[in-house]
């Protein structure tokens, strides 16, 4: 009997220490709060300040081959390959791209020749009448001299004495006329040796030839296709003359464009090669500026080399300009720049940053910084070390409790159960 109320006094006890102990805990705990700081790593990295645009990668030299003359498409060259030509084919300069029916301009030419003829004759039938007139000039005038020597008497009436006179007169006039012939038939030829020239020339614009060595990147037409020449020139073929050396276009705002410099380094990224990147430079800043929705764009031409054959025409880059850039500099994030204990505000154009130290104690680090990308800033000064850890959050531990079940957090499914 007396075991049995040892046992039970025993058990008494070791609960009401229990609820003690829990009691001393829970009005140990209420008021205060542990704080779990967030903190980063102090590393070294390379720091860019860069301005982000995009653009399409254009050919450096796009040479469109136009029609000059109207008519049907009768059949294609063929390339250095001896393959027809068609996009992506390598043609030299003077290679024949394309053949235009030629019937009319043919017909054209013939009859440009038969007026260059028809005028040369005229132009010899001149000469031969300037002759005649210049023989009966000859003869008036002996007629007139005689007549002046004899005078008007008995032997020269003045009827005699002044019909001498206008067949000299005439006869010098005629002159003048078949001059007057030949200088006409001369510009009729000039005007039909032009005449022939130009259909010479069309009937060779029949034949398209390639202007310039290079890489057809585009065919606008196929056999059979009618081309209509007009004072725009139709564009039948656009001919790369070099895929090695290629340039972007690339839209940059006013707001940024005071620092984009010719000679500027450019890394760009482009989706058909994601891992990739590439570099540029800028070439020149295009002063035409447009306006879109208000916002005043400029075109920067950057240059790239494409040696590789890599890079596509019209691919889309996403570039970014390079402002300053530091290498394998001693970075924090810009969050570490902002937090104080408390979230007291930072004032005054001294900047630190707070590292948490011995005895999870966080302690105040004066730093001077340098350029910043937005998301790490270069510390040019201070007492960092890449072993040191900067805080840049806190949150307590029952906030911490609160995030861990909070309600409104994803949950995952439970797997398993029966309702």
């Amino acid at each position: 009997m007396a075991l049995k109320k040892v046992v039970k006094y025993a058990a008494f006890a070791a609960l009401a220490a229990l609820a003690a102990f829990w009691g001393y805990r829970r009005y140990a705990g209420a008021g205060s709060s542990q704080a779990f700081y967030k903190t980063a790593p102090v590393e070294r990295r390379d720091i860019v300040v860069a301005i982000d645009a995009t653009g399409p990668v254009e050919p450096e030299d796009l040479v469109s081959v136009g029609a000059r003359v109207s008519g049907e498409i009768l059949k294609f060259g063929t390339d250095i390959d001896g393959k027809r030509v068609d996009f992506g084919s390598k043609v030299r300069a003077g290679d024949m791209l394309a053949v235009i029916d030629d019937q009319i301009p043919r017909s054209d030419l013939l009859t440009a020749n038969a007026k260059l003829a028809a005028t040369e004759a005229a132009l010899k039938e001149a000469r031969a009448n300037l002759a005649v007139a210049e023989a009966s000039r000859k003869k008036a005038e002996r007629d007139w001299d005689r007549a002046q020597k004899v005078g008007v008497g008995r032997a020269l009436s003045q009827a005699e004495h002044d019909a001498y006179l206008s067949a000299f007169e005439s006869a010098s006039a005629q002159i003048e006329a078949s001059n007057a012939a030949i200088a006409r038939a001369e510009a009729e030829i000039l005007q039909a040796q032009a005449s022939v020239k130009t259909a010479q020339r069309n009937l060779d614009y029949c034949t398209i030839r390639a202007p310039v060595d290079g890489v057809i990147i585009d065919r606008l037409v196929n056999v059979g296709q009618t081309v209509v020449s007009n004072m725009s020139v139709s564009s039948l073929f656009s001919i790369a003359k070099d895929l090695k050396k290629m340039e972007i276009w690339a839209s940059v705002n006013e707001a940024d464009i005071g620092q984009v410099k010719v000679g500027q380094r450019v890394e760009f990224t482009v989706d058909a090669f994601p891992d990739e990147k590439f570099c540029g430079t800028v070439g020149k800043i295009r002063l035409n500026a447009t306006m879109s929705q208000n916002v005043v764009v400029y075109i920067v031409e950057v240059l790239i080399d494409n040696s590789d054959g890599n890079l596509l025409p019209y691919l889309t880059a996403n570039m970014k300009f390079e402002i300053s850039k530091s290498e394998k500099a001693l970075s924090v994030p810009n969050a570490a720049l902002k937090w104080s204990p408390g979230g007291a505000p930072r004032r005054g154009l001294k900047k630190s940053v707070w590292v948490l130290g011995a005895g999870n104690a966080p302690r105040e680090v004066a730093v001077e910084t340098g350029i910043d990308d937005g998301v790490y800033t270069e510390i040019k000064q201070g007492s960092l070390s890449e072993s040191d850890r900067v805080i840049v959050g806190v949150e307590s531990a029952e906030a911490a409790k609160a995030g861990e079940s909070n309600p409104f957090l994803p949950k995952p499914p439970m797997r398993g159960r029966k309702k």
